[in-house]
């Protein structure tokens, strides 16, 4: 089973691995096939899952909401994440894709979730990235309208600078509770740029997206080395693959992610969570560092 944790001080308890729908519209799932899916990660204890607005071309919430629709009893055993504050294409209002974080529109993309997802209340809602238009008092606004309703139960936002982050906590009077940022071998970035040593001296949990590289991991030639080393750890661990040992390789960070779990398929879900019970070293990890840099500490 998957460890519930607790995402920061007077924050929810969400699933350690949480369930990604980003690329739910290609799993070509019914919606009797979703719903199964779904009770299936969930009997695993993975509880928590991830959306976002637009995923699918705004599509992913509805096709998730039919599946609910069919076993309704699922919604009390989850906790669901949503974002918002993209504007695609996709709808053809927008002549270009942009950001967009005005007070109306954060409340209206998320009374529109909760119809979408067939549920009365979303457990978190992120402002999926920044905004260089962001006004920091409408977002705090429009926050605290969905809160004081009860229609969103917490707030954070997603890949948000250091500074990005604690000038929309400024504005609020209860804690954002999470920073959903890139994290894997090959995306290093938020490791040293102050992102994650932020979220550990406040005591907020990071959720990791892209863990595996969105598939670039095991597809380009590039990560040959990567993929090698990640071979070898894996045997010396035990592990049932080199998936299981990148997540351990996100999981082992001292400010504790949660990592995003991306497949539609059970087997593979099932095989993520493993990496909760491989206890890497520090050399396995730096050895995992420097095979995706290509270059050893200085």
């Amino acid at each position: 089973m998957v460890e519930r944790i607790v995402m920061a001080p007077q924050g929810p308890e969400f699933s350690r691995m949480v369930m990604g729908y980003w690329r739910l519209m290609e799993w070509n799932m019914t919606p009797q096939a979703l719903a199964g899916f779904i009770e299936q990660h969930l009997d695993a204890g993975i509880t928590t899952v991830d959306h976002a607005d637009i995923y699918g071309e705004y599509r992913c919430e509805a096709a998730f909401g039919e599946a609910l629709r069919l076993a309704p009893q699922l919604r009390e055993r989850m906790q669901i994440v949503s974002k918002c504050g993209i504007a695609t294409r996709a709808k053809p209002e927008h002549a270009i894709g942009h950001y967009i974080t005005g007070r109306d529109h954060i409340i209206c993309s998320a009374e529109q979730s909760l119809k979408n997802l067939v549920t009365d209340r979303l457990d978190l809602l992120l402002i999926h990235r920044p905004d260089p238009l962001m006004d920091a008092d409408e977002v705090a606004e429009a926050f605290l309208k969905l809160h004081q309703s009860g229609k969103v139960l917490h707030f954070g936002v997603s890949n948000f600078t250091p500074a990005q982050f604690m000038l929309l906590q400024s504005r609020l009077p209860f804690t954002l509770v999470t920073n959903q940022v890139e994290i894997s071998p090959l995306m290093q970035d938020t490791l040293l740029d102050g992102t994650l040593d932020q979220l550990q001296q406040l005591r907020i949990r990071p959720m990791a997206w892209s863990c595996l590289g969105g598939g670039r991991l095991f597809s380009d030639d590039s990560c040959a080395a990567l993929r090698l080393e990640l071979q070898v750890v894996a045997q010396e661990l035990g592990a049932a693959s080199i998936e299981q040992v990148v997540y351990a390789w996100v999981l082992r960070l001292p400010s504790r992610p949660l990592a995003l779990i991306g497949s539609g398929k059970i087997d593979r879900v099932l095989n993520a969570i493993g990496a909760l019970k491989l206890d890497m070293t520090r050399q396995q990890w730096f050895r995992i560092r420097k095979a995706a840099l290509g270059y050893d500490v200085p």
